[in-house]
């Protein structure tokens, strides 16, 4: 499918040029399309996937898509003006297809970068937790669980939020609602549980936690990162993610 629509791109620029210049055009236009179908087939692991590369897909998606929309209207113009049979039209709408299932693969690729970077940003704005000034006592470990009743609802989380917004006029300050991209690339389960940016210490982290233990909600309080369990910290609400 790759060779055939690098083909009827560059076919199509002999086909329909009309003066010197344009055939220049359509040339230059017909290169920066086939090096936007080789980006979009190009490997890449979501270890190389950044948020400047996943722009990058999008425009070239998004190039080769508006490329085979036009191509289609170049030529239903000429099939209304008589001057080709309406089967003219096959050929150029099967491209358009390709193009939009490509772009809609592009940004189901994309939707993975753009949510860890939401994530990161929500994060970030929580302060770091500082270490225990006084030598020779332990901090609070990097992360506590409460069982509780070991169970989640749609209905506990909207009381939960609900309590929070009363007592601080303020929302949840929630990173993560059920599954997300993130969680799959991680490979947990993350449907029916919540992930909120909170630090577990703080006032608005403690009320919360004390909260859900009076609840018997479940939780887990990460006061930092954790590797293959937390990208930074925050408060589960639920029980713990299963692996996929």
């Amino acid at each position: 499918m790759y060779l055939r629509f690098s083909l009827f791109l560059l076919g199509s620029i002999l086909l329909y040029g009309q003066t010197p210049r344009t055939r220049v055009d359509d040339a230059k236009d017909a290169i920066v399309a086939l090096q936007d179908a080789a980006l979009l087939h190009a490997p890449l692991s979501l270890n190389d996937l950044t948020e400047d590369k996943a722009a990058e897909l999008e425009q070239a998606a998004q190039r080769q898509l508006d490329r085979a929309k036009a191509r289609v209207q170049q030529v239903q113009v000429r099939v209304d003006a008589g001057f080709e049979p309406r089967q003219s039209l096959a050929a150029p709408l099967e491209e358009q297809a390709f193009a939009q299932q490509e772009y809609d693969l592009t940004l189901s690729r994309t939707a993975l970068v753009h949510q860890a970077v939401e994530m990161a940003l929500l994060e970030e704005q929580l302060p770091v937790p500082q270490p225990n000034a006084e030598e020779g006592i332990a901090g609070p470990p990097v992360m506590e669980k409460f069982n509780g009743r070991g169970s989640f609802t749609p209905a506990d989380f909207y009381r939960v939020r609900n309590a929070f917004e009363q007592q601080f006029h303020k929302e949840l300050p929630v990173s993560a609602d059920g599954e997300t991209a993130v969680h799959r690339a991680l490979g947990f389960d993350h449907r029916d549980r919540v992930d909120v940016a909170l630090l577990p210490d703080t006032t608005e982290g403690m009320w919360l936690r004390h909260y859900l233990e009076a609840s018997a909600i479940p939780y887990y309080a990460f006061r930092s990162s954790v590797p293959g369990k937390a990208t930074a910290a925050h408060i589960h609400i639920g029980p713990p993610s299963t692996h996929l």
